[in-house]
């Protein structure tokens, strides 16, 4: 789980972890993730967009020349038909919207990480 905010990425983190996910890992930003994700070989890497140091699009970007084959959501309150385009570009594997909620999220999790 990748975001800036401390308290959404530490709630996240925890709702996931309820819902008996093994969360690997977190990070504060993209710089930081990079390496993290290299090391701890997860299924699947959830990424905010909007964060100060490196966006959530530069973080796939960068997450996907070290892993090729990385599943990736971009998670974000500011989604759109351009940055879905964008992130579509660049290797994320799905975007979703803040707003839909953490259900959603945890069902796309699931699904990428081949568990449906």
């Amino acid at each position: 789980m990748i975001d800036d905010a401390d308290q959404v990425r530490e709630m996240l983190v925890q709702m996931l972890e309820l819902s008996e996910f093994d969360v690997v890992g977190s990070a504060a930003s993209g710089h930081e993730a990079i390496d993290k994700v290299v090391d701890s070989d997860p299924d699947v890497v959830v990424t905010d967009y909007k964060m100060p140091d490196m966006d959530g699009i530069a973080t796939a970007k960068a997450i996907r020349e070290k892993r090729p084959d990385q599943a990736i959501i971009l998670y974000t309150a500011y989604l759109d038909t351009a940055l879905e385009r964008e992130a579509k570009a660049v290797g994320v594997s799905l975007c979703v919207s803040k707003i839909e909620g953490l259900e959603t999220l945890e069902q796309d999790i699931r699904r990428l990480a081949g568990e449906f």
